[in-house]
Order: C-alpha cells, then sequence, then structure tokens
C-alpha cells in the first residue's frame, strides 16, 4: 500500500512590538534555515514567537516596552488543505491574549490545534510533542512502517466490529422481568384490537351517518313520502301548465325553455326520493348493532387513537415490538457471538500489533544510540519500551522512550532523563532515524511538519557540531527546519540563514531580521567563530566549512541516488 507525505512550512513571520522587536519580518524558504546572531540580540525571541501561535502562554511582559500590544502573524502552507493558511497571535498589555486564524477570531485551544499539526517545536519542554505517549506509539510505527500499519489497521477494524457488535445488544435491552411485562401488555392489545375487526380507517364516520338515519327512520320515511308526492302532484301540475301557457308565443321562448328545465329537474328529484324512500328502513336490530358498534370503537380509541386510522397503526406497531421481543433471545445470542468474534480479533489484533512494535523498537533503539553518538553524546543509551496498556485505537501497547544521557544513570523517560539540549538532541536523533527508515523503504507516511530546534548544539562544539549540521540538513531535505544556533558548523550547513542583530535607536534598542547569502553569510559565519571583530583567518574557516557542508551534503545525495 503506497502512503505518501506532505510537508507544511512557513512562508513568512511578522513579529511586532516583541521584546525587543520593533518590526520583524522574513520570509521563508524549504530546507535548513538556522538563526543566527549575537547573545541578547533577540534571537530566541524567534523561538517565543512560534510558541505563541502554538498556544504557549502569554505574559504582559512579553510586549516592547511603550507599545499597546505585540502582535505575531504566520504564513503557513497547509498540506491538509493544500493551500495558504494565516496564524495570528495578538498579546496585549492589558486583558487577555487573542487569536486570529484567516482573519476570524478563535480561541487559543483552537489556535495551539491548528498550529499544532504545522509546527514541532523543540528546545522546551512544554512544547516537545516528543514526550506525548501517543506521539512516541505514532513514531515507532512510522519507524516500522507497513508492517506496523496494516497491523493497526486490523485492529481498528476489529475494534469497530466490536463496538458494532455491543451496540446492537444494548439495543436490545437486558432485563428478562420487563420485557416479560412489556409481552403480555402488548399481547392484551392486540388481542384486543385483533378481535375488534378494524379494517376501515373512516368507519367511524360511516358508522355515524348509518345511526342517524335508523334513529328517525319511520319520520324520515314520512318526509321523504310527503315530498315526493308534492313534487309529483302538485308541482308537476304547476310547472306543466305555466309550460302550456308560454308554448308557441316566441317573444317569450326563453321563459319556456327555463321551465321545461325546471319540469325536468323535479322529475328527477322525484325519482330520487322515490329511491331513497324505499331504501329507508325501520330495523331495531340492526340499530342496536351500529350503536353497539360505535360504542366499542369509542372505548378503543380512548387507549389506542383518536380514529380508526390511528388504532390500526397502533396494532401495526404493536406486533412489530411483540415479534422484535419474542425474537429477543435469538438476536441476543447472535450479538453476543458476534462480540466473542471480534473481541478475539481484536486481541489477536493486538498481539500482532505488539510484537511488530517490539521488534522495531530494538531497531529504533539502535538507530537512534548511533546519531546521539554523532551528536555529542556518545554515553547515551536509548530504549523504547513496550509495555501492555489500557487498549485503544492505538492498540494495546503503552510506548515509553528511555533516556541515559550519561554513563552510570538509569533509563527513565526522556522528560526526566534529559535537559533541554539533550532532549533536543535526542529529538533529532528520532528524527534523522525516522527519516532514513522511511527513505530506505522508500516509503513516506502523513505530514510533516516544520521542525523547529533550539538548544540543539547546546554544549557542543568542532566535529560534534558538524555531525548535528549534517542531521539537521538531512531532515532539512524532507521538508523544512529552523534551528536557532550559535556554532558555525550548525550554521555552514544551512539552505537559509537568518541573523538577527539589535541596535540603539536614541535611547530604543531594537531587534532586526536579515536573510544573509554570500559574503554577508561568510561574515557571519566568521563572527560565530572569532567574535566581533573576526580575523581573516575566521573568514577563510568560515568558507571552508560552507565548502565542507556543501561537499558532504552533495555526496550524501550522490549515495542515496546509488
Amino acid at each position: 500500500m503506497s502512503r505518501s507525505i506532505a510537508g507544511a512550512s512557513l512562508l513568512e513571520l511578522r513579529v511586532t512590538d516583541l521584546g525587543i522587536i520593533e518590526e520583524l519580518s522574513v520570509l521563508l524558504e524549504r530546507g535548513l534555515t538556522v538563526v543566527s546572531g549575537e547573545t541578547g540580540a533577540g534571537k530566541t525571541l524567534v523561538m517565543t514567537a512560534l510558541a505563541l501561535l502554538g498556544g504557549a502562554r502569554a505574559d504582559s511582559s512579553m510586549v516592547r516596552s511603550g507599545a499597546s500590544e505585540a502582535r505575531i502573524e504566520g504564513r503557513f502552507f497547509d498540506p491538509a488543505i493544500e493551500d495558504e493558511i494565516v496564524l495570528v497571535r495578538v498579546v496585549p498589555l492589558d486583558g487577555r491574549s487573542r487569536a486570529y486564524v484567516n482573519g476570524g477570531l478563535v480561541t487559543i485551544g483552537e489556535l495551539s490545534e491548528r498550529c499544532g499539526s504545522l509546527v514541532d517545536l523543540h528546545g522546551q519542554h512544554s512544547h516537545q510533542s516528543l514526550l506525548d505517549p501517543a506521539v512516541q506509539t505514532n513514531l515507532l510505527d512510522r519507524f516500522c512502517g507497513e508492517p506496523a500499519f496494516h497491523a493497526l489497521e486490523g485492529y481498528r477494524a476489529a475494534r469497530s466490529k466490536l463496538s458494532e457488535a455491543q451496540r446492537k445488544l444494548d439495543d436490545l435491552g437486558g432485563d428478562e422481568r420487563a420485557r416479560a411485562r412489556e409481552m403480555d401488555l402488548l399481547k392484551f392489545q392486540i388481542d384486543e384490537l385483533v378481535s375488534a375487526s378494524l379494517k376501515d380507517p373512516n368507519e367511524a364516520d360511516s358508522l355515524e351517518s348509518e345511526e342517524e338515519l335508523l334513529a328517525d327512520a319511520e319520520a324520515h320515511q314520512i318526509a321523504l313520502r310527503t315530498a315526493y308526492e308534492a313534487l309529483q302532484g302538485v308541482a308537476a301540475d304547476a310547472v306543466g301548465a305555466a309550460t302550456s301557457a308560454l308554448v308557441g308565443r316566441p317573444p317569450f321562448a326563453a321563459h319556456e325553455t327555463r321551465i321545461r328545465g325546471l319540469q325536468a329537474e323535479i322529475s328527477d328529484v322525484a325519482h330520487d326520493l322515490r329511491a331513497t324512500l324505499e331504501s329507508v328502513v325501520v330495523d331495531p336490530t340492526r340499530l342496536a348493532a351500529v350503536q353497539e358498534r360505535r360504542r366499542l370503537l369509542r372505548e378503543l380509541g380512548r387507549k389506542y387513537g383518536a380514529s380508526c386510522g390511528e388504532m390500526i397503526a397502533f396494532l401495526d406497531a404493536a406486533q412489530v415490538r411483540y415479534d422484535e421481543i419474542a425474537s429477543h433471545a435469538e438476536r441476543a445470542s447472535a450479538a453476543e457471538s458476534e462480540i466473542a468474534s471480534a473481541l478475539s480479533a481484536q486481541h489477536e489484533s493486538a498481539k500482532l500489533l505488539t510484537e511488530v512494535r517490539r521488534e522495531a523498537a530494538l531497531r529504533l533503539a539502535s538507530a537512534v544510540e548511533a546519531h546521539l553518538a554523532r551528536l555529542a553524546m556518545p554515553s547515551a543509551r536509548f530504549e523504547v519500551q513496550v509495555d501492555d496498556g489500557e487498549e485503544t485505537d492505538d492498540g494495546g501497547d503503552r510506548v515509553v522512550f528511555l533516556l541515559s544521557a550519561n554513563t552510570g544513570e538509569p533509563l527513565r523517560p526522556l522528560a526526566r532523563a534529559a535537559s533541554g539540549g539533550e532532549l533536543s538532541r535526542s529529538m533529532l536523533a528520532v528524527r534523522v532515524a525516522l527519516h532514513s527508515a522511511e527513505s530506505n523503504a522508500g516509503v513516506k507516511v502523513g505530514v510533516v511538519p516544520l521542525l523547529v530546534f533550539d538548544e540543539v548544539d547546546a554544549g557542543i562544539g568542532g566535529e560534534a557540531g558538524i555531525a548535528v549540521g549534517r542531521e539537521l540538513a538531512d531532515l532539512g531535505g524532507a521538508g523544512q527546519v529552523l534551528c536557532v544556533t550559535h556554532l558555525a558548523q550548525v550554521a555552514a550547513f544551512a539552505d537559509n540563514q537568518i541573523v538577527v542583530t539589535k541596535r540603539s535607536v536614541g535611547k530604543r534598542t531594537i531587534a532586526t531580521a536579515e536573510v544573509v547569502s554570500g559574503e554577508a553569510r561568510i561574515s557571519e559565519l566568521s563572527r560565530m567563530l572569532a567574535g566581533v571583530g573576526s580575523s581573516e583567518h575566521a573568514r577563510r574557516h568560515a568558507q571552508e566549512l560552507i565548502n565542507s557542508a556543501s561537499s558532504a551534503r552533495s555526496s550524501t545525495k550522490t549515495g542515496k541516488a546509488k
């Protein structure tokens, strides 16, 4: 199964009135970007700005003196939506901070969630995703590759089936006595309605009309006979006389026509009256039956519906429910069987996933230790512990990354075993090991965030610094990496370099940032090597570092191409 990888990237960062920064705006490229500058120049404020975009706690002391608020804006490319997204954090001197996504006001939590998928910040414990057990589990699975993802997919499929089977059983209910009581009631209701032989939804209206006719049948007969005789006698004679009087008189032909129409209408009505008269019979037995039927329908209506149609619908629903309860045992047994089968499949999948992870854990630990040795931590021991844990959507394992940074120290969880610099280098080692494994397998999984490292080169120099730079450059080849550094050996490997400087304007100190290249970059690297007033020797050394880094990167790419 092919999996694709996409990289999030920071395209532009604008910071206003944060600390000593009055206004800083930089455009960033992909690859490795280093941020350098003299101590106190404000380069760590770049990390602070990104941390604030990630939801870090804001403090009014962060606002530049004399300003009303600090504002941080980041324009990112978000591969999840394949489009740009703008995140903004505003820290006022008074009041609570505000957050915006693409111009819309959001909560700090929502800002943190959006930024968290775009930026992975390392260097301060509160922002290191590596300390999250879920992240450690995911990193181990990514290192393992397809075997882990296949096992995880099988586990999640079994877990989904288990949830569905459990839902079916829960829907059936579990109180046997309550079901028995409901069945007794339903049977009584069904028998009562069935015995009433309800078929016509309009029966009640028909019976009402029939009762009205039967209840006064004799008087109805007299009225019908009187009306019939009047039409056949007096009315017919009078209309006939009127017609005869106008026959043969053209001026009154219209009147004659209308009278002849009346004559025909009277004849039709008389015929209908006679037919109705013959249909009306005095039938006390039928009247009593109709009245009894109406009484029964009224009694049923008080319990089952205002009309015969509603009572018929009630009967149908009651029959369906009765059948459901009657088949409860059979359906419950089927659901329980499904649960047992799904539970067995989940346990088997979890067992397979654990085996796959434990095998990969040994390889990941070995790879990370090798990289830590290159990162000036030669005595470090790294272990990936996979223990039994609570079953969740990620499996039934509890994955913990353990580190012993120095000889004689016991293995401890990363959060308790490493300083800020050691933790950043451990994160770097894990990232590079993962990148190497995915590159070698030709399979890349998920969305690669912008990786930000601070203090990763703390306490090292020389060859160790070159190793750190090489590792960072290797990561930058897969996406975007941003690193604050004080080492020229690290900065030499950068694709892009940003220099943060501070200057005095009147009685104020202001920090600015500039992307440097060519001679300006050589000057910055020589300053990093020799300090202010760097010598010509430092400049030559800086150029040698850049050339050496370029050659090392070229050889690395050539080796990968082979």
